[in-house]
């Protein structure tokens, strides 16, 4: 077993400085660039304590999606404070918000994410370890970095904006529960996203690439089940039970995984089972996820996933009641946009992490046993063509529906090291971690002075976009006058 660190004595001191200089500096340094490109760089390399500061705390606070109030309220007040133009509580969402500066063409929106995911905070140790707080709840997909990475650039391209006077508008966008696949669905089918010329985005990985996979198309749902209660020894048979229901629903899709697709994922929990074993649970509640390449697989799946919760209820002589809480469509890949990022992440080379970090990750591999690579650096090719749809489902699909949209992926923690875990929730609270978010928001401030000074990029990317969508709307998969189901009935 390896010798325990704490964070107050480790990385996060340790590093400190370290990380900010490798953070902003790289084989090719802001000098190498001309006119507002240059002066965008030394914008988000003046802003390297911001960044930090930002990550840190949204690392303490990890709030989980739709709860993240704090989060919320603390980027958006830096930003008004920057001089945006605030909207807040945007499409019934307390923690959504729009950050709005400047006026005109070209119109550029920047996703900015901060939800925690449930039950995996660790401290920020290379070891399965509670936080000194106790606090339940991590970042182990990184959005502190995220969000951190994201506000940095739109500050550096609205100061960079006022210093080389260019025109256009910036708005960042605070888009929360993208964990649950629910903010931005929300914001899209609203109308925020209407009227942009361009969008970027980024997100944290275990490599470093322009994102050229398109996901999964998915559904997300809850089936409710209602029976009747009744003693569990006494007289059962007064009892109709909603578990059996969810049990017998359950069962019937472990038999339907036989004949789906290789593509297709179908994925539940059981939030609610009843209280106790001696009364015959009246009420139940399972939560599922169904995914596949495209919404009309989706939805094909889904349909039949109904007829088995149906089955289910007759079966049990209970009622039941299904809520589509969210979909999204696979990710609208824009190809003129992902060159002009990638154009900008080779530019600026690999990513510089400080050796306390390499240290980290070979700590944190030795300890979940698996091979001790590091961290993988290498900024990956943009391939041809789109890559074969793998991973997960995100709400950035919705947005790319609406306007062209594209982002990239920088290195966060350890090779080969579970995602969305309390590893990664761990090297996500470290100081080397930071340096993702600098590198994210130089590529961001970068691609979006191509965005607010070259007519043709826009141009491009928007001839790109009504080929791929034929012109055709965007269509929510939401049902009609829906509004995002808050947690705790708020």
């Amino acid at each position: 077993m390896m010798n325990r660190l704490s964070p107050p004595t480790s990385l996060r001191s340790l590093t400190a400085a370290l990380v900010l200089v490798a953070a902003a500096t790289s084989p090719t340094a802001a000098q190498d660039f001309e006119g507002a490109k240059r002066t965008a760089l030394e914008q988000v390399d003046g802003l390297s304590t911001e960044i930090r500061g930002m990550a840190m705390t949204l690392w303490d606070f990890s709030e989980t999606a739709l709860l993240e109030t704090q989060s919320a309220e603390y980027l958006a007040d830096l930003l008004e404070k920057e001089g945006f133009t605030l909207e807040r509580g945007v499409s019934d969402m307390p923690t959504a918000f729009v950050a709005t500066y400047g006026s005109g063409k070209p119109v550029l929106g920047i996703l900015a994410e901060f939800d925690a995911l449930p039950g995996i905070g660790n401290a920020a140790v290379p070891e399965r370890t509670p936080r000194d707080d106790d606090h339940p709840h991590g970042q182990g997909c990184g959005h502190n970095l995220f969000g951190a990475g994201s506000v940095g650039a739109a500050i550096a391209l609205k100061r960079t904006m006022d210093a080389e006077g260019l025109t256009g508008t910036i708005k960042l966008y605070g888009t929360p529960a993208e964990e649950t696949v629910v903010g931005k669905v929300y914001m899209a089918r609203d109308g925020l996203f209407d009227g942009l010329d361009a969008v970027l985005e980024w997100h944290p990985g275990l490599e470093t690439e322009v994102n050229n996979n398109p996901g999964r198309a998915m559904n997300n749902f809850q089936v409710e089940f209602y029976g009747q209660a009744a003693h569990a020894s006494f007289d059962p048979w007064n009892g109709r039970s909603a578990l059996d229901a969810v049990e017998l629903m359950n069962d019937g899709a472990n038999l339907m995984r036989e004949h789906v697709l290789p593509s297709t994922r179908i994925h539940y929990v059981i939030p609610s089972a009843g209280e106790a074993p001696n009364v015959v649970p009246e009420y139940a509640r399972v939560w599922y996820y169904v995914r596949d390449v495209d919404r009309e697989k989706v939805q094909e799946w889904y349909d039949w996933l109904l007829k088995i919760a149906e089955g289910a209820a007759m079966g049990t002589r209970t009622t039941h009641e299904v809520t589509l809480i969210t979909g999204v469509h696979a990710y609208n890949l824009n190809r003129p946009l992902q060159e002009a990022l990638q154009a900008n992440l080779e530019a600026l080379g690999e990513p510089e992490y400080p050796e306390a970090f390499h240290d980290f990750a070979r700590q944190l591999q030795d300890f979940l046993e698996i091979e001790q690579k590091g961290l993988n650096t290498a900024i990956k090719p943009l391939a041809d063509g789109e890559e074969e749809a793998t991973g997960g489902s995100t709400d950035v699909a919705e947005v790319s529906r609406i306007v062209p949209t594209a982002g990239i992926s920088v290195t966060s923690a350890a090779a080969d090291i579970p995602w969305h875990s309390w590893a990664t929730s761990a090297s996500h609270g470290t100081e080397g971690s930071i340096v993702a978010a600098q590198r994210a928001a130089q590529i961001l401030a970068l691609t979006g002075v191509d965005i607010l000074t070259n007519p043709d990029l826009v141009e491009r990317a928007h001839a790109f976009f009504q080929e791929k969508t034929g012109g055709k709307p965007y269509e929510s998969p939401l049902p009609p006058g829906q509004k995002p189901i808050l947690p705790n009935g708020r």
